[in-house]
């Protein structure tokens, strides 16, 4: 019977010893989550014998417990490289078996999908071209397709027109001569192919009290109505010097003929139909808006200015935000939503079942995941550009191989220390 204690409680440093070692191993694995082991004792028992004299008969390996707590945060070069701080898991799905993984050492195949380093499917929600985010998970993809340009059709200005301002000395306007209009600001704005234009604004002050006029030019080339024209519009302001908001009617720019460098029609969206001047335009729905525009004592100035409508973009880039956002950033300036990452938790995470590769799987003891995004519920954030190393305690570990050591020893020296007293009976004569 010593024999077998013994021999139990060399299995069991063996294991304390092997789960050690595994530690150790995984130092520098990342996501990696070190484990521990938990012994109980064994009795021998029947229904008729025992009490408080029964001798035990050695020590079982219990539990082989995974230790969850967070991992310190590195950062990295790679912005789809991510990090949990807090609870939860990433979402793979393996060939279709899903996996669930604290290692968020993220790329893309060559189709623009976002796998691990094991060539695993990152799982989130992706979004619809509005930047929508739909309810389902899905394999995250990267699109790398060109950013299509987008029509100006909103400008905004927030100016101050000066009030001590008076009339032009010269009372027809001639966007050459500075002499005909107070103030002039402009912007770029957009075709409907992405190719830019300079619109300007020129501000002529008028002999009514607080009336002025604004017209308006497109690379140079006058757009009211009939085509070509000046493109005039009356700007009103209160005693106060605020916009007066009472007149209805917005500035709406609908004789807009896109040229090219060569002054010459280029066939974006906003030309006439037809060749012949005389061909009535298509309206481009283009509207210029003044609100919050003071005139006030001051110098003229422009507080804001800003249009609706871009270029074409080439992608440029990703960033990923703490809420799992995926944003695709193009060189026009813009960018767009591709996905949200999904996370997942469990009510008993130890119970997970380690799959190899940092990867665990559910198991009927850990319950069924919790699938969320990350900042909501119970789960965590992430972190862009970094990575969660391993929660070991190297120190911790040694001390820990130490004392399996000797478990070991001292169990073999009890098997030699049983063998000893065995040859001493045999030696009776």
């Amino acid at each position: 019977m010593s024999f077998n204690t013994a021999l139990s409680g060399i299995q069991a440093a063996s294991s304390a010893l092997n789960v050690t070692g595994n530690n150790i191993a995984n130092t520098s694995t990342t996501g990696f989550k070190a484990s521990t082991t938990e012994f109980a004792d064994v009795y021998a028992s029947s229904v008729l014998g025992g009490g408080s004299n029964s001798i035990g008969s050695g020590v079982t390996l219990a539990d082989v417990e995974q230790d969850f707590s967070q991992g310190n945060i590195s950062f990295t070069n790679n912005a789809l490289d991510m990090a949990i701080n807090g609870n939860g898991f990433f979402i793979m799905s393996n060939q279709g078996a899903t996996q669930f993984t604290r290692a968020g050492l993220f790329g893309v195949d060559a189709d623009g999908f976002v796998v691990n380093n094991t060539g695993a499917n990152l799982q989130g929600f992706a979004a619809s071209a509005s930047g929508a985010i739909s309810g389902q998970l899905s394999n995250l993809q990267i699109t790398t397709d060109n950013l299509s340009p987008l029509q100006t059709s909103q400008a905004t200005a927030l100016l101050n027109l000066d009030s001590r301002e008076t009339q032009p000395l010269v009372p027809v306007f001639d966007a050459t001569d500075q002499d005909t209009y107070n103030h002039a600001t402009s912007l770029t704005v957009f075709d409907s192919q992405g190719n830019s234009h300079i619109m300007s604004a020129f501000f002529v002050k008028e002999a009514a009290v607080n009336e002025w006029t604004m017209n308006l030019q497109i690379d140079g080339e006058d757009i009211g109505q009939p085509v070509p024209s000046v493109a005039s519009y009356s700007v009103t302001f209160n005693d106060d010097g605020t916009l007066n908001s009472t007149v209805p009617d917005p500035i709406l720019i609908d004789g807009w003929e896109p040229l090219d460098a060569n002054g010459v029609r280029n066939g974006a969206a906003g030309s006439v139909a037809g060749d012949l001047p005389t061909d009535p335009p298509t309206t481009s729905n283009f509207v210029f808006d003044l609100a919050g525009t003071t005139q006030f004592g001051s110098d003229f100035a422009v507080n804001d200015i800003n249009q609706n409508g871009y270029a074409t973009g080439l992608l440029a880039g990703v960033d990923i935000s703490s809420e799992g956002f995926l944003f695709a950033r193009y060189t026009n300036g813009q960018t767009r939503v591709l996905g949200q990452v999904g996370l997942a938790n469990f009510r008993n995470v130890e119970a997970l079942s380690p799959q190899g590769d940092t990867a665990w799987a559910e198991t009927f003891d850990s319950g069924n995941p919790v699938v969320g995004t990350p900042g909501t519920s119970s789960l965590g954030v992430v972190q862009s550009g970094a990575l969660e190393e391993s929660n070991v305690d190297l120190s911790e570990e040694l001390v820990d191989l130490i004392i399996a050591q000797r478990n070991y020893q001292a169990n073999a020296r009890s098997i030699e220390t049983e063998s000893t007293v065995t040859q001493a009976l045999l030696q009776i004569r």
